[in-house]
């Protein structure tokens, strides 16, 4: 089973930017299209970005021309580069592969956006 490690969350004021990590436990996780997820308080969980095996990054449109995702995959890694950060990108932040899940998911990275 695929274990995920989300970081690199924290407090940053809008405008600001931040770079999150997920690391997973297996070569596995190199097979698939990979994806960021977002929570926010009293919301579903959503698909803020994926990147497939070939490097192609697709978007939300709320998060379009802000956040950039990228993968190493020597490394097990998939980032989430955030810019000009909001207060409406408050919520924690998973990993996961994409569609779906690899059965479970991590504890996930608080990301709060605040003046």
């Amino acid at each position: 089973q695929v274990q995920l490690v989300e970081s690199g969350g924290g407090l940053v004021q809008p405008g600001g930017s931040l770079r999150l990590s997920c690391v997973g436990t297996s070569s596995i996780f190199s097979r698939y299209t990979m994806g960021w997820y977002r929570q926010a308080p009293g919301k579903q969980r959503e698909l803020v970005a994926s990147i497939t095996i070939n490097h192609v990054g697709n978007y939300a449109d709320s998060v379009k021309g802000r956040f950039t995702i990228s993968r190493d995959t020597s490394k097990n890694t998939v980032y989430l580069q955030m810019n000009s950060l909001q207060p409406e990108d408050t919520a924690v932040y998973y990993c996961n592969k994409y569609p779906g899940s690899f059965g479970s998911w991590g504890q996930g990275t608080q990301v709060t956006v605040s003046s």
